[in-house]
């Protein structure tokens, strides 16, 4: 499924109710989440883009906890990506110590609803969970040492403080989510 103008979900939208296992053994919804902001990442075990930003997730999780909450939702293919299967989550999660929930979206229904595009793909709710940001983490994924800006950063700051959206939202860059 390729992501086209009129797939992309539209700022201000709702963020699509969901009741997803996470690999902690509870089944989470978009209820359980009470902070002021909601980040709804797309993530997977087996994309080099993820592996190379997981740490700064992790970090921008902890950092937030309390005022924005993360969800990690995985929606890959895991029959053709078995490093993507529910039980190689629940390894990650625990190697990583994931400072969010991580929860498979085996029917790829969050993802279509949303119309994720990519592993790491981000959207970002306020406290009414409309959609105020979607895009990428920061602007270099491959390397935390040479990044300039961090978007998602400075549109959690902006959901915080009541602002409105920011202007420029610079799309995520990935591998494509594996669809059934």
């Amino acid at each position: 499924m390729a992501l086209t103008e009129s797939t992309m979900v539209p700022l201000g939208a709702a963020c699509p109710d969901f009741t997803l296992p996470g690999v902690d053994g509870r089944l989470w919804s978009l209820h359980d989440f009470h902070t002021p902001a909601l980040v709804v990442a797309f993530m997977c075990n087996h994309c080099p883009y993820v592996q190379a930003i997981d740490d700064r997730l992790n970090a921008l999780a902890k950092a937030y906890a309390g005022r924005c909450s993360v969800a990690g939702i995985n929606s890959n293919d895991a029959v053709t990506y078995p490093d993507d299967s529910f039980e190689a989550m629940r390894a990650r999660a625990k190697i990583k110590g994931f400072a969010f929930p991580y929860l498979w979206d085996e029917e790829q229904s969050v993802a279509r609803a949303l119309g994720a595009a990519c592993t790491p793909d981000f959207f970002l709710f306020d406290s009414h969970r409309r959609l105020q940001y979607r895009g990428r983490l920061d602007d270099n994924w491959k390397d935390a040492a040479h990044v300039t800006r961090e978007e998602l950063k400075e549109a959690i700051e902006g959901v915080l403080a009541g602002r409105e959206p920011l202007e420029t939202q610079c799309p995520s860059m990935g591998c494509s989510i594996k669809w059934k």
